[in-house]
């Protein structure tokens, strides 16, 4: 591997104008998207609009056994919901389709028999077990133990006797005798040697297609100028450039073999590539969460990526100005929760107030703390308690413990009991008791009456500290230790429902 010249855009573009760009995501619905291949598609899409390209979603669904139509609408779903629409596909259509892969088949059993009759590729008769004894032997005389081209010349009678013998053959391509080298728009100039590249299987002997063929053909036929992929698929790369060459060869496609650029690795705990089966791998979780899908996408940006040196939080439209797949870090990227939510945050302060309300409403719904149609007199109280917590959570789901005691009426009221177990102790009942004198004797029910009230009464009538003296009220009133700030909490709630929790708390200590 080579170090990358300096960057031009004809590095990139290869001739091409940058309208001819054209890309694809290729998921299997297989009913979960991990954050990497969210960070795959996330490349691509940023790749296709820098340019003013197009975006392909092509969906490998060959594999019946895992693949089902319920999966396939998630994928589609969750891409919608990440925002990373793409220009030809399922629900959108273009003029290389079909854009599932199980409708076409007709396509790749007509290119694998112009294949056979072009002698670019060729039917293998060997069985697993001759082909393990010729590999053990190779290894144990220190060679190269991929296939060793047995069937590339049979003859008429050795292929008749196999057929005899009820045979089935796989279908193999004919790799060229040569180094392959590629400059690869991560990580620089890249060679294979023809020793470590062995006649591979495209087709199976039941005649099912295999990876190495759809993937090349369709990339092909549907004229893909860049392939932005995982790191792990960087040792098929030299096979299906070879199975390019030889479609062009025998006029399938454009006759113009991609440009790769492999990405990065993400990885989890303990330097570990991360697994769909990782805690934090699986998008359902970050949509379970509440993260927004611009905050998520930022930090999967910055896996591999960055704007700037000093800069971390971006949209997605800055993205898509400043993206240059050339800068894409080589190494691997390490997958930090913790940034993750942090990330998440900054786009939730970024939001504007009506925005984050409306972004908030689902999540109280589900936890039934508002109808699914909440009220106007509902979503005038939310929106006068957004500013009080936007400030103070990383994920929407956080709102339901942060704003729910808002919304329940008094009868479904309840105090955490973890919360009254830690502060509603000692001194609390008569910190509630003073509270309720307080609070009955304001006159004006503004945040700013209620806070001089308290602090008269707790701080220097009783000589508490802020927190022993506004702890137990704050638990009286939300039911938790932590809630949007006290003051404006109990203007919020009102005079009569906070002397009813002041009271309520109280009886609740004297009981016990």
């Amino acid at each position: 591997m080579t170090d990358k010249p300096a960057p031009t855009d004809d590095s990139v573009l290869g001739g091409l104008e940058p309208d001819q760009v054209r890309v694809r995501f290729p998921p299997s619905p297989t009913g979960l998207l991990t954050v990497g291949n969210i960070r795959s598609a996330l490349f691509n899409w940023a790749f296709a609009r820098h340019y003013g390209g197009k975006l392909v979603l092509r969906i490998e669904d060959t594999d019946k056994s895992r693949n089902t139509p319920e999966a396939l609408q998630y994928t589609l779903d969750s891409l919608s919901w990440l925002g990373l629409t793409w220009d030809e596909g399922p629900e959108v259509g273009g003029e290389f389709g079909p854009y599932l892969q199980s409708e076409r088949m007709d396509v790749y059993a007509d290119v694998v028999a112009k294949l056979l009759a072009a002698g670019k590729a060729y039917h293998c008769y060997c069985s697993q077990e001759e082909l393990d004894q010729r590999r053990e032997a190779a290894r144990t005389a220190g060679q190269h133990s991929g296939y060793d081209g047995h069937c590339r010349a049979l003859s008429p009678e050795q292929v008749q006797e196999y057929l005899d013998e009820g045979r089935r053959p796989v279908v193999r391509l004919r790799m060229p005798d040569r180094p392959i080298t590629f400059d690869d728009l991560v990580r620089g100039e890249i060679t294979f040697l023809p020793e470590n590249l062995g006649d591979y299987v495209l087709v199976r002997a039941n005649g099912y297609p295999l990876y190495p063929l759809v993937n090349p053909v369709d990339d092909a036929l549907m004229e893909i100028s860049h392939v932005l992929r995982g790191e792990d698929l960087l040792s098929s790369t030299p096979r299906q450039i070879a199975l390019y060459e030889a479609l062009a060869e025998i006029g399938i496609g454009s006759g113009r073999t991609p440009r790769f650029g492999h990405l990065p690795f993400v990885m989890g705990e303990g330097n570990k590539k991360l697994s769909k089966r990782d805690p934090g791998a699986g998008l359902g979780e970050y949509m379970e969460r509440g993260f927004l899908p611009e905050g998520l996408l930022n930090y999967l940006a910055l896996l591999g990526w960055s704007i700037a040196e000093d800069r971390d939080v971006f949209t997605m439209d800055e993205m898509v100005k400043a993206f240059d797949i050339r800068k894409v870090n080589a190494n691997a990227a390490r997958f930090d929760p913790k940034k993750c939510e942090a990330i998440n945050a900054s786009h939730m302060r970024m939001l504007d107030a009506a925005e984050f309300g409306r972004r908030v409403v689902p999540f109280l719904a589900k936890a039934g703390v508002l109808p699914a149609e909440p009220s106007a007199e509902q979503l005038e109280l939310l929106a006068a308690a957004v500013p009080l917590v936007q400030e103070r959570m990383n994920t929407l789901s956080e709102s339901v413990d942060m704003l729910s005691f808002l919304f329940v009426p008094d009868s479904a009221f309840s105090i955490d009991p973890d919360s009254a177990a830690k502060v509603l102790t000692g001194d609390a009942g008569a910190v509630l008791e003073a509270t309720g004198k307080a609070l009955t004797e304001v006159t004006e029910w503004t945040t700013e009456a209620i806070e001089a009230a308290l602090r008269a009464s707790l701080i220097e009538g009783l000589g508490l500290k802020p927190k022993n003296a506004f702890g137990p009220v704050r638990v009286a009133i939300s039911g938790r230790r932590i809630s949007p700030p006290l003051f404006e909490s109990l203007e919020l709630i009102g005079r009569e429902r906070s002397l009813h929790r002041i009271e309520q708390a109280r009886a609740g200590l004297a009981a016990d």
